[in-house]
């Protein structure tokens, strides 16, 4: 079995072959989530499944591979919490009332969908749709025991933390992951105790239930583990911290 390092390597290897580059990173999937050929494809699949179906209120990552996915979750009036890149203006909500009919595939598009989002702190968030029923974000490579790995920024992750302090998730939540095929491979990777496993993974030609080897954080942020730089750049960071730290 490949270690996580080696095993990056040879997946962005293959990723090269069936990615779209992106328009400010380019090929460089250390810095972003690619989309591929049969992102659409996979995005139809999530979509027609019970749990897609069930859920009211889902939480996408402004991920490149999730824009036919957004478009969906439009499409099917779905009500949508999403965040910007590096969280950096925090959290927005989405209503279906707020999207014209027929622009449902421009507010897909992250340039799109910023003319129709409404920003939300963490509290009004709370107060505005009570709870996340699924949560969908882009991988740079996923085990099929749950741990997304590669790209290493830990957006999601502290995501989840603030969502799940507050109160939005919990463990009924569902989490996805989306990635293309060749992005999916069983090899040892270091699991942290902020890591948040998903419970499914999302590929062009198929939906697979992953292991759940691991349990969902519960900590919310762990404050000694923020990467510098990300409590005073991340807003709805700095609403945490200042629930205990600025009385």
């Amino acid at each position: 079995m490949m270690e996580a390092k080696e095993a990056r390597i040879k997946i962005w290897e293959e990723l090269l072959k069936v990615a779209r580059p992106d328009s400010k990173f380019s090929w460089s999937f250390s810095e972003f989530i690619a989309d591929y050929e049969g992102s659409d494809k996979g995005a139809e699949l999530l979509a027609g499944t019970e749990m897609y179906r069930k859920a009211e209120v889902i939480f996408i990552t402004p991920d490149n591979n999730l824009e036919k996915f957004r478009e969906l979750a439009f499409r099917d009036k779905k009500t949508v919490v999403m965040t910007n890149y590096g969280i950096t203006r925090g959290f927005f909500l989405i209503r279906p009332e707020f999207i014209p009919e027929g622009k449902e595939e421009l507010a897909s598009l992250l340039d799109g969908v910023s003319r129709y989002w409404k920003h939300q702190t963490l509290e009004q968030l709370k107060a505005a749709v009570g709870h996340i029923d699924m949560l969908v974000t882009g991988a740079s490579a996923i085990t099929p025991s749950g741990i997304r790995f590669g790209k290493g920024h830990g957006y999601f992750d502290l995501e989840w933390a603030m969502l799940y302090t507050i109160g939005l998730v919990d463990e009924e939540s569902v989490i996805v992951g989306a990635g293309h095929d060749c992005q999916v491979a069983d090899v040892e990777v270091t699991v942290e105790e902020y890591d948040t496993a998903i419970d499914y993974i999302v590929t062009p030609t198929k939906i697979m239930e992953t292991r759940h080897e691991f349990a969902r954080p519960t900590k919310g942020i762990i404050w000694s583990r923020l990467a510098p730089g990300m409590r005073e750049q991340i807003p709805p960071v700095q609403e945490l911290w200042c629930r205990v730290h600025c009385k």
